[in-house]
């Protein structure tokens, strides 16, 4: 057992670093320059007020008593009542529910009070994200995609990524476009940035998705040697190298199927389309990581990253400002992953279950595709309420004038970039002023 909580304090740190700063950085390298800070504050936050949350209260929502939608918010209340020893998975779902908060921003980007997203994040962890984790994650009996359900997701392609997606989909409509959009150019400022955190992403991932086994047998310290400590090792090597290896596969097939894609539609293949196929492959292979076979995972990461780099240009045909492609990449990528579980699934994989083209017939890819269904309405309609009621309420937008002449500066008092006497990348009130 001391190499199990080995890696999963490695892994937690892996995972705590897909939001920070992995995430920060590669949402803030997509933004104009005038919003970096902005952008990476974001993720910043989240982890803080999402991260205070779940151990108060996200935790024992979880993994509290169990219920279809959500566990006893104040069984587990502060962590009462849980062993230390535990503390590491503790902490492992923590950075779970602080990177699902902080992917919603990239949709939202370059217009949005900070104070506004400070006051969604804690309504929206509490009454979409906590539950959502319970209906996936809390397996115990009755919960409803886990258990009801019975749709496989290993990591969080559901809880995490179709929940995120349709949340930064549905702010998007409710707080509006940014000013000049699809009539001025708002490219990427610097794509430095955003392919270093595409890699710490890629590198982060590991933790994500192999971090996430979860065992059927107990480990006997007393007796290496029994049936359960042997089935326990078994299952460990075995899941471990499965979801190692198919994260690798599928986000390798997705970065080069996006980049092909890009290049038959637009003639280039270029940095920011390898950067978000890499992206494409890890949402995507997050629900399937222990149910495929590594050749399964490459299919799935191919057909992934082709269909992310054709979703992204929805939001011009449609009309839609998602500013840093969460719709196209999270909840397309999401959607995808999930459902081809149903196709791609084998019974020596973490689930168990055959899929459709492993003669499992239609049953599967049913159970995938109500668990995607409840995900989107579940997270879109308390979404929804929670984007209506800050809009009518404290209002989400900065004014024209801070959006057009930087966000960082109106929101923060600071730029990225000292480029301008007018604009230092300090606050004009300080302690030598």
């Amino acid at each position: 057992m001391d190499g199990y909580y080995a890696w999963m304090l490695v892994a937690t740190l892996l995972v705590l670093m897909m939001t920070v700063p992995a995430l920060a950085l590669f949402y803030g390298g997509m933004t104009r320059s005038k919003s970096v800070l902005n952008m990476m504050m974001m993720s910043f936050i989240s982890m803080g007020v999402v991260g205070i949350l779940w151990i108060l209260v996200g935790w024992s929502m979880e993994f509290g008593t169990d219920g279809v939608v959500f566990g006893n918010p104040f069984e587990l209340f502060a962590l009462k009542d849980v062993a230390t020893s535990d503390y590491i998975y503790v902490m492992f779902q923590l950075t779970f529910a602080a990177i699902t908060a902080a992917l919603i921003s990239g949709a939202i980007a370059d217009r949005v009070k900070f104070s506004s997203w400070i006051v969604f994040l804690p309504f929206w962890s509490i009454l979409v994200y906590f539950p959502m984790s319970h209906m996936v994650f809390g397996c115990t009996g009755s919960t409803l995609i886990c258990d009801k359900i019975g749709a496989q997701d290993y990591a969080g392609g559901t809880a995490v990524h179709i929940n995120a997606g349709i949340a930064g989909l549905v702010l998007a409509l409710v707080i509006g476009k940014r000013i000049g959009f699809g009539k001025e150019p708002m490219r990427p400022h610097n794509l430095t940035l955003t392919m270093i955190g595409a890699g710490l992403l890629w590198v982060g991932w590991y933790g994500f998705n192999v971090g996430s086994i979860v065992f059927a047998t107990s480990f006997d310290d007393s007796d290496p040697t029994s049936k359960d400590s042997i089935a326990f090792l078994t299952q460990f090597y075995s899941e471990t190298g499965r979801t190692f290896a198919n994260t690798t596969m599928a986000t390798m097939a997705a970065m080069l199927a996006w980049l092909l894609i890009e290049r038959l539609l637009h003639g280039k293949a270029t940095s920011l389309g390898a950067a978000s196929g890499i992206v494409a492959g890890l949402v995507a292979i997050t629900p399937a990581a222990g149910a495929v076979s590594v050749w399964g995972a490459v299919a799935l990461g191919a057909i992934a990253g082709a269909i992310c780099a054709w979703a992204v240009g929805l939001k011009f045909k449609f009309g839609y400002d998602d500013s840093l492609d969460v719709v196209g990449v999270h909840l397309v990528g999401g959607i995808v992953g999930t459902l081809l579980i149903g196709f791609f699934s084998t019974a020596d994989g973490a689930g168990g279950i055959d899929g459709l083209l492993y003669g499992g017939g239609f049953g599967s890819l049913v159970d995938q595709f109500l668990g995607v269904l409840v995900a989107i309405a579940y997270s879109g309609i308390i979404t929804l309420v929670l984007a209506l009621a800050i809009k009518y309420t404290i209002g989400w937008r900065v004014t024209e004038e801070a959006e057009v002449e930087g966000i960082d500066f109106d929101q923060h008092g600071e730029t990225a970039y000292d480029l301008h006497t007018s604009l230092s990348g300090a606050p004009k009130t300080t302690a030598l002023s």
